[in-house]
């Protein structure tokens, strides 16, 4: 069919691009520029990604643009203020200053937008959410079959079963890291988080998932409500790690961080499962599908995904290892993983237990964010679009190589959507063409990367496939680009024109 070409036509074209550019290392895949002036520096940095240009092009106008927003905010305001008012270091470059300005201080002001933008969208969803459990209270035999749900004796039973099963992986790991604990404060302390994990998660689930059926995943909450448990869950650890004598003499700072994320870790978890349930259901709806069946389905789904996530990204630390923690010191630091919002959470544990929490720049940002939620309501209010505050901390903590191509994508989406307005008889087909290739763009580039981490791990050599073609970096780079805009205006003219 039409729609399994254009599917695939992007997987291919994404898939080609990305072998070449990280597979035989003869095409440049970002661009990465820095201007000086006025005593300090300025960054303008993208990727020639097509996973990333898609994603930007499913995200929505208004979201892109609230990113690019966060990155000239970033990279154009704070980061170079800050490079003017701190000395740089002896034998360090501007470049290498403002880089650890952004990662060490400039992020946190992204996490506190962000923080500040999931409280306020959790807020406005307490009434829809309450409104919801109220009706899932109901017999389910007197609604329709569109709304009829699993029992609330399965879902207590499996409930439980979920519930041990993570207490029992906690108890593991303290038995693993803290065997120097007792088994009455080991199973104690795994009781008590888990406590804490289920109640952050039910919530972290309701506001997440309604959030993602009612716009979309995209617009979900997610990476705030992480950040908000990461604190939250931080201060109590901290504040349990004070009063008890045992903890404090048994527990370090480091094994306390620890703890920590492998508790956010199973929260985000089930944010995530809550994204894609919920929109699953939403899509179910709207085709008449039964939620019983639909939510059968689920449940099988979320136990194949358990088993399938943790060997794929065993392959990819092996393969390229993540940033802070890599399997071999011998590892191309090119290629390391950023995993900026694991990173992130990462630094506020740390932080916390360390007592080397930049709270300031937290305060900042939800003074930023405040900001951003006044002018995104005004925006709405007087019908001149939006600018989700969500998006402008992502903007904001995000590498500006993903960010601005996030961008590009979502106004190359929006140039797309205004001219097929135009087309009335064909804009539905064109649309779907559209969409179509672009997820063909994410599925290549994707898999791609698992074939090639596959391949650095079975032939032990970073770059197994590397062709030493003699060109220079500014050659390739120019390459990579001519042919990423070729594929992007050939993408403009399938969709466009017949």
């Amino acid at each position: 069919s039409s729609g399994l070409r254009n599917l695939g036509f992007g997987a291919v074209v994404a898939a080609g691009f990305n072998f070449f550019t990280t597979g035989l290392k003869v095409l440049g895949d970002s661009v990465n520029i820095w201007v000086t002036g006025f005593g300090t520096i300025f960054r303008f940095s993208t990727s020639f990604s097509f996973a990333l240009l898609a994603a930007g092009y499913l995200m929505g106008v208004a979201g892109g643009i609230a990113v690019l927003v966060g990155v000239i905010f970033s990279w154009g305001l704070a980061v170079p203020y800050l490079v003017s008012t701190v000395p740089v270091d002896a034998g360090q470059s501007l470049a290498d200053s403002a880089i650890q300005i952004w990662n060490s201080r400039v992020r946190f002001l992204g996490a506190g937008v962000i923080a500040i933008a999931a409280i306020y969208t959790v807020a406005s969803l307490i009434r829809p959410i309450v409104k919801s459990i109220q009706q899932q209270g109901k017999n389910s035999d007197r609604l329709r079959i569109t709304n009829q749900d699993l029992s609330n004796q399965w879902l207590l039973v499996l409930g439980f079963i979920s519930i041990a099963v993570l207490f029992f992986v906690v108890a593991d790991f303290l038995d693993q890291q803290a065997p120097m604990l007792n088994a009455y404060l080991k199973y104690g302390l795994s009781l008590v988080t888990v406590v804490l994990a289920v109640v952050f998660g039910f919530l972290v689930a309701a506001a997440c998932g309604y959030m993602a059926g009612l716009v979309g995943s995209s617009s979900s909450p997610i990476s705030g409500i992480g950040i908000i448990a990461t604190i939250l869950m931080g201060l109590v650890l901290l504040a349990a790690h004070s009063i008890f004598s045992t903890l404090n003499s048994s527990m370090s700072a480091q094994l306390l961080s620890g703890l920590l994320l492998f508790l956010v870790s199973a929260i985000l978890a089930m944010a995530s499962v809550s994204n894609d349930n919920l929109q699953d259901l939403k899509t179910g709806y709207l085709v008449g599908a039964s939620p019983k069946k639909q939510q059968i389905a689920l449940i099988i789904g979320c136990i194949v995904g358990a088993a399938v996530i943790a060997p794929v990204l065993n392959l990819l630390y092996q393969a390229y290892g993540f940033v802070g923690a890599v399997p071999r010191p011998d590892m191309n630091p090119e290629q390391i993983l950023a995993a900026p919002q694991a990173a992130l959470m990462q630094q506020i544990g740390g932080g916390i237990f360390s007592g080397n929490l930049d709270y300031t720049m937290l305060f900042v940002g939800v003074g930023v964010g405040i900001i951003s939620i006044a002018i995104d309501r005004t925006l709405r209010s007087q019908g001149l679009g939006a600018l989700p505050p969500l998006a402008v901390g992502l903007g904001i903590y995000l590498p500006p190589a993903v960010n601005t191509m996030l961008g590009f994508g979502a106004v190359l989406g929006f140039v797309i959507k205004k001219i097929l307005s135009r087309q009335k008889q064909k804009q539905a087909a064109r649309e779907e063409r559209g969409l179509l290739m672009a997820s063909g763009f994410i599925v290549g580039e994707s898999l791609i990367g698992l074939l090639m981490a596959g391949l650095i791990i079975g032939s032990g050599n970073a770059l197994p496939l590397a062709l030493n073609l003699g060109l220079g970096e500014g050659t390739m780079l120019l390459l990579g680009g001519l042919v990423f805009c070729l594929v992007v205006m050939f993408f403009f003219y399938q969709i466009v024109h017949d």
